[in-house]
């Protein structure tokens, strides 16, 4: 199947005119590593792709020192634009175009190429990096998936205000019970739409009302916490809010948590 990717180099800074900058070609050449011209496969994927490309078959006792010759002197010319490299295969799994597979694996695995504009951007030793039109639609399209759980999820919390503000207690910076029913959930909208992740997160946690509770413990000072862990009294019940779940769920101290949940009551009473 087709599969087509572009291998683009970093814009030049310069005072040249547009039309020079245009017709410039950068060279992506041989690296050494450990000695060794940079080498993109296997040995055994080296003898599958290379073999007929070069003037020895990989039988040949000489196979090594032609191969480390091919990579010393492998180039891959990127014009202003860019290179189109076809990387598909085809049904039977071999390279539609074994020169364009090659330039691609051999950029891959360059430390001057990043995955993305945005790693090259970030990062002082990439000069080139590989523009993948699938992969970046893939990513988006999950992003919107993602956004679309999002959306299923607070439909239905926001039809439970009960959850609604369970859910607000754990993600929100506020306590929940100052705010009014539309305060709580135009801020949960709000948290939805910046971290959907997080959302989904917490609303599809079997311990949601649980968690809850603990942080309306804490608010209420019925526990206490520092830095993550929860703490009743002078006694760590967890150091993390899961440890915690963990521990006011075992039976062994189904007391604790009855004692817990009564002092939270005789407080709000």
């Amino acid at each position: 199947m087709s599969k087509k990717v572009y291998l683009r180099a970093k814009p030049i800074n310069n005072h040249l005119p547009k039309e020079i900058n245009a017709s410039a070609v950068r060279k992506l050449s041989s690296v050494y590593v450990n000695r060794q011209p940079l080498k993109p496969f296997n040995p055994a994927d080296e003898k599958t792709y290379l073999d007929g490309m070069l003037d020895v078959d990989p039988a040949h006792m000489e196979w090594p020192k032609h191969t480390k010759k091919f990579w010393a002197e492998f180039t891959v010319a990127v014009g202003f634009e860019g290179v189109e490299l076809e990387v598909g295969k085809t049904e039977d799994g071999n390279p539609i175009d074994i020169t364009d597979y090659l330039k691609y694996h051999f950029a891959l695995k360059h430390p001057h190429v990043a995955l993305s504009e945005e790693e090259m951007i970030g990062d002082s030793q990439k000069r080139f990096y590989i523009h993948d039109i699938a992969k970046k639609d893939m990513k988006r399209n999950n992003d919107i998936q993602v956004k679309k759980d999002a959306d299923k999820a607070f439909i239905k919390v926001s039809n439970d205000e009960k959850q609604m503000r369970r859910v607000f207690r754990l993600v929100g910076s506020m306590n929940p019970d100052t705010l009014t029913r539309e305060q709580v959930e135009n801020m949960l909208y709000d948290i939805k739409e910046k971290s959907p992740k997080k959302f989904i997160k917490v609303c599809e946690d079997k311990h949601l009302e649980l968690k809850a509770e603990i942080e309306t413990m804490v608010t209420a000072g019925v526990l206490r916490k520092i830095g993550n862990q929860v703490i009743f009294i002078d006694e760590v019940l967890g150091e993390t809010m899961d440890d915690t779940v963990i521990h006011l769920n075992d039976k062994k101290n189904s007391g604790k948590l009855t004692i817990l949940r009564a002092k939270l009551k005789q407080l709000a009473s």
